[in-house]
């Protein structure tokens, strides 16, 4: 058997629930794929990514109603080596990916404050742009689970603010264009398993500047930010292996009743603006 068809086998059966089904759950809870979408798959060359393609593609195949995907990789600048990692992996997976350039490292690399925000926004606007030019109206993220459990925390302990990385977004910039995240139910640590189960290799950070320099303290910190919530997770996990889900189901229960302000768009409340006209 060929290598793509062992690691397509593994989803859907070794993996069915702690992957394949979750998959399936989050698109259907979420909404996120209608019959006659044209969806740009987002490959980054990491491990989630990958694995997001080969759930699409299985989908396509035994999917209730017709939607098209594409398999897009942005390459910002990477090295020659990775890049070549990415198109091996492509073809060995059986991912038929096309790929666009773009020089957002050589952009962003003079750049003093956030780099790696700038970066990423960059990314996104290329791939809306790229997804647009394929004739998609969706582009999709390998997002997972624990992304969405860090951003909680993040934003909390952090940010003095309770929000979540949505599972899908319309697009504020390309009209028309939505954000989707159909790993948003699966934990990474079922991604983990499942690259090791198939023995596969994929990039870890392909960016050229993790290691340089003093001017990227500031997203340095949020990484170490990022690596502090997945430890405080950890050590959650010990005292309640329901803790995680807990969180993440907090900001599908918000009770209004009892939060203190909240905003929406420009509109801000206060449980004080009509506390007197309550009993």
């Amino acid at each position: 058997m060929e290598k793509y068809l062992e690691v397509e086998r593994s989803i859907i059966k070794k993996y069915r629930k702690e992957i394949w089904k979750r998959f399936i759950a989050g698109i259907n809870e979420y909404e996120m794929i209608k019959p006659g979408d044209r969806i740009a798959v987002c490959i980054s060359g990491g491990k989630d990514s990958m694995l997001l393609a080969k759930c699409i593609q299985h989908l396509q195949k035994h999917s209730d109603f017709p939607f098209e995907a594409k398999y897009l990789v942005l390459d910002p600048g990477y090295s020659e080596e990775n890049r070549q990692q990415i198109i091996k992996n492509a073809e060995m997976l059986n991912v038929p990916i096309e790929i666009f350039d773009a020089n957002i490292f050589g952009y962003v690399v003079d750049v003093e404050d956030n780099p790696c925000y700038l970066c990423a926004r960059m990314r996104r606007g290329h791939l809306y742009k790229n997804a647009q030019l394929l004739g998609c109206n969706k582009i999709a993220l390998g997002h997972h689970f624990d992304d969405v459990i860090e951003t909680i925390l993040l934003s909390m302990i952090y940010g003095a603010e309770i929000k979540t990385m949505m599972p899908k977004l319309h697009s504020t910039n390309f009209q028309g264009m939505e954000l989707i995240r159909p790993l948003y139910m699966v934990r990474e640590s079922d991604i983990k398993a499942w690259v090791r189960y198939n023995d596969l290799t994929f990039l870890q950070c392909a960016c050229k500047f993790t290691d340089a320099s003093d001017n990227q303290q500031s997203d340095k910190e949020l990484l170490s930010k990022r690596k502090e919530m997945k430890e405080l997770i950890s050590s959650f996990r010990k005292i309640n292996s329901n803790i995680e889900m807990n969180i993440f189901r907090s900001v599908h229960n918000v009770n209004l009743e009892t939060v203190i302000g909240y905003r929406k768009g420009d509109t801000k409340y206060n449980f004080l603006d009509d506390y007197d006209e309550k009993p």
